[in-house]
């Protein structure tokens, strides 16, 4: 029996490490770029912008979370009493890289913005992802933070892949009245959702591999999967959303984008991108993009 549950222990444990660790050490690097075919022309606009992004002085800027975690983010200053764009980055990502071609655009349309490093990402601390579980709560913790500095400004909150589910999942909470809208770029429907598809994809049956993935979470992460999620989430919302999901895309499938959607279509502006893999829709189809956002801020006076 001793033996059956130190294996059943040290699997949990290689599960944890596989899908929830964040080693500070190992930590990618803004430049490191897909190298799926899907993401060749892309990789070359999106290290452009990434470059124009460098080139740009930012405040670096801390908060403290509800667990003692101290996060870091940029804030980068346009102009007095603008808009404020925040940003959340997704799975062991970084901010630069998922929001070089959102952050040309939104300084294009006169906004500040603060483009935070997630937990476990960056330079923010912490060493467990936790797929917008406690995320979410950090999302509400820099709007207050905004709030506390700028005083009475429309926030935009915006995220990419995990980071739009992050600000999905916190769009449930009791947000300030400053928050105007959401824009979730290529979120999934929750978090265990997201992980039982990679255990198929890696051809290990969810059935099998999902328990040890819970209760890996359980002990070495302090973190509980189980009924939480985006489509859950935006049932309650009381925030309009732009959702936008690429058609190609083979990370986090469309379908999780469309179960998002289907929950709560009176709250949802849902645009799907032909032929776009995952969290390039803004690269493939700019122009598109850029009206949606546009048409989004007049709608609701940001």
């Amino acid at each position: 029996m001793i033996t059956l549950a130190l294996i059943i222990l040290l699997i949990s444990y290689l599960s944890y490490r596989k899908a929830f660790y964040s080693s500070p050490k190992k930590r990618k690097t803004n430049y490191l770029l897909p190298k799926s075919p899907l993401y060749a022309k892309a990789n070359a606009v999106i290290k452009d912008l990434m470059d124009e992004m460098e080139e740009v002085p930012y405040e670096q800027v801390y908060i403290t979370t509800f667990d003692g975690l101290r996060l870091a983010a940029r804030y980068y200053h346009l102009s007095d009493s603008a808009p404020l764009q925040i940003q959340f980055h997704g799975y062991r990502s970084t901010a630069v890289r998922d929001f070089s071609g959102g952050f040309s655009f939104a300084r294009k349309m006169g906004r500040n913005l603060l483009v935070v490093d997630q937990r476990a990402g960056g330079k923010s601390e912490g060493k467990t992802i936790c797929f917008g579980i406690k995320e979410k709560y950090d999302c509400l913790a820099w709007i207050q933070y905004a709030i506390d500095r700028f005083g009475d400004i429309p926030i935009m909150l915006t995220g990419i892949s995990m980071g739009a589910a992050t600000v999905l999942m916190a769009s449930e909470l009791d947000l300030p009245e400053n928050v105007k809208c959401i824009v979730a770029d290529c979120p999934y429907s929750s978090p265990e959702e997201i992980i039982a598809l990679q255990c198929k994809e890696m051809g290990i049956p969810p059935k099998l591999g999902m328990p040890f993935v819970k209760l890996g979470a359980r002990i070495f992460g302090n973190l509980k999967l189980s009924g939480e999620g985006a489509e859950k989430a935006v049932r309650n919302t009381k925030v309009p959303i732009l959702l936008v999901h690429g058609e190609a895309d083979d990370f986090v499938p469309c379908e999780m984008s469309k179960k998002i959607y289907a929950a709560n279509p009176e709250m949802i502006t849902f645009e799907i991108f032909p032929d776009t893999a995952h969290g390039i829709s803004f690269i493939n189809d700019t122009e598109r993009y850029e009206k949606l956002y546009y048409g989004l801020f007049e709608k609701y006076g940001i």
